[in-house]
């Protein structure tokens, strides 16, 4: 894992949560794809930090997710 970024950094990014997470917001985080890392962070702290993770990383986690 990358280390923790500001979000100042990624603010130029499209950012995306799941569709499962509904109006209410809730428990969620938020992804970015950028060339070869993948952006992550808390929909509710959107200025807080961002980690950054290698694609691989991220596709891992999705599969054993």
């Amino acid at each position: 894992m990358k280390s923790p970024e500001s979000s100042a950094v990624a603010s130029g990014l499209a950012w995306f949560k799941s569709s499962y997470s509904g109006a209410e917001g809730g428990q969620c985080v938020e992804v970015a794809a950028d060339t070869g890392v993948v952006h992550i962070r808390d929909s509710k702290a959107m200025a807080g930090p961002v980690i950054r993770v290698s694609r691989e990383a991220w596709a891992g986690f999705i599969r054993e997710a």
